[in-house]
């Protein structure tokens, strides 16, 4: 049986045991492989785990509720990333009549339209492509494809980053997508009242450099900066308001009792107990343990 070991931290490895493998190629972008784990069907990227059958939808709707609550309304929804579709798929059933849905690597996306058990179906993407119905899939850049929407005068009321973890190593494309100059980008797309929201990093003590790097590119781009730590997961993620916002975390808990969501991962108390954001964030703890 295949064996992926997963680096999650320094000198820290997690390995998975994977089996029927559906699927397993290197794209002009990364290294994708989908089988099977004891969490169900796997996605790995670079060998590392994006997302699994049996947790992909506490990841998703904690990547996606908290900010489709923030924003004011939630009408144009833009995508980076998330090459799954389940994070569009949120979003329509969250009321958006458009959602833009942006990934450089087509190879994936089809591959987990064809594989995954999660997200779209090969029907569904091939719908997405030809933007008949409220998503429209673009493979591109997600930096070029914002200056393109820039310079139209595009806005939306959310927009979503989802990438693979933000890492050290200089070559890897993504990482410009993390960056305070392109959250600056994205905040120029919003309209009033929109949200910035992103996959933030892992709060965990000895792996916590990019959330605490996203967390001060967040504070330093918007007027409000709304934390959340799944409680039944290991990320973090955070969403943006250019707008100051009083207590964004009691904000989104009073929405979410009163309007009623789909979610199923996810209650107001959760949502308000995972609105604080870890001890070291608020106070400028030190980076590493000594």
């Amino acid at each position: 049986m295949p064996l992926i070991h997963e680096p999650v931290g320094d000198g820290l490895t997690r390995v998975w045991e994977v089996g029927d493998v559906r699927f397993h190629e290197r794209t002009p972008y990364q290294e994708v492989l989908i089988g099977t784990t004891a969490q169900g069907v796997s996605l790995f990227c670079d060998g590392e785990r994006q997302s699994t059958e049996a947790s992909q939808l506490v990841y998703h709707e904690a990547l996606m509720v908290p900010a489709l609550l923030l924003a004011e309304q939630v009408r144009r929804v833009l995508i980076v990333g998330s090459s799954e579709g389940v994070a569009s798929e949120l979003a329509v059933a969250a009321g958006a009549g458009l959602v833009d849905h942006v990934d450089i690597d087509e190879r994936a996306v089809r591959a987990c339209a064809e594989h995954l058990p999660y997200g779209y179906t090969p029907a569904d993407l091939a719908r997405a492509e030809r933007g008949d119905g409220p998503i429209r899939v673009s493979y591109a850049d997600g930096w070029a494809f914002l200056a393109a929407a820039e310079a139209r005068g595009e806005t939306y009321d959310v927009v979503v980053i989802d990438l693979p973890d933000e890492t050290t190593d200089p070559a890897a494309q993504h990482n410009r997508l993390y960056g305070k100059e392109f959250l600056a980008r994205c905040a120029r797309l919003l309209a009033p009242g929109g949200v910035v929201a992103c996959q933030a990093g892992c709060p965990t003590l000895w792996r916590n450099e990019t959330l605490r790097a996203s967390w001060r590119r967040f504070r330093e781009v918007f007027g409000a900066v709304l934390y959340f730590g799944s409680d039944e997961h290991e990320w973090a993620f955070l969403s943006g308001r250019a707008d100051p916002v009083g207590n964004p975390g009691a904000l989104v808990a009073r929405r979410f009792a009163e309007r009623g969501t789909a979610a199923a991962t996810l209650d107001a108390e959760a949502l308000l107990g995972g609105c604080t954001p870890p001890r070291s964030l608020r106070t400028g703890g030190p980076d590493q343990p000594s």
